[in-house]
């Protein structure tokens, strides 16, 4: 469809109400066609700037499938391994230091606790 070019004509400012040629109007980002004196452009403030976060996990890793690395297998074959001392504290024999060993049964305290009512 052709226009015309409308050299002659007028258009009203849909902020001021005051008559103007059609070719002064200039149309906002809010689709109002309004006059010179008042256009405003867009606030920055109607478009923020994306918040970038920083990466939390890495896409498609590959970890380490080291069975001895990281899993904590224990493994005790001897039953000194474990020897109290005079302080009444657990100690590991060195002997074994260094090799996998396993543990079936340990047991621990801490402190004690006293409950007045």
């Amino acid at each position: 469809m052709a226009y015309s070019l409308g050299k002659f004509a007028l258009g009203i400012c849909d902020r001021c109400g005051f008559e103007y040629k059609l070719s002064d109007l200039r149309e906002e980002w809010n689709k109002l066609k309004t006059c010179p004196e008042c256009f405003e452009p867009k606030a920055p403030q109607l478009e923020p700037t994306p918040i970038v976060t920083d990466p939390e996990a890495l896409y498609n890793p590959r970890p380490s499938n080291d069975v001895e690395v990281g899993e904590g297998f224990v493994v005790v074959s001897d039953a000194n391994t474990f020897s109290a001392t005079s302080n009444n504290f657990l100690s590991m024999n060195p002997a074994i230091l260094g090799t996998n060993f396993t543990i079936t049964e340990m047991t621990a305290s801490v402190g004690s606790v006293t409950i007045t009512i």
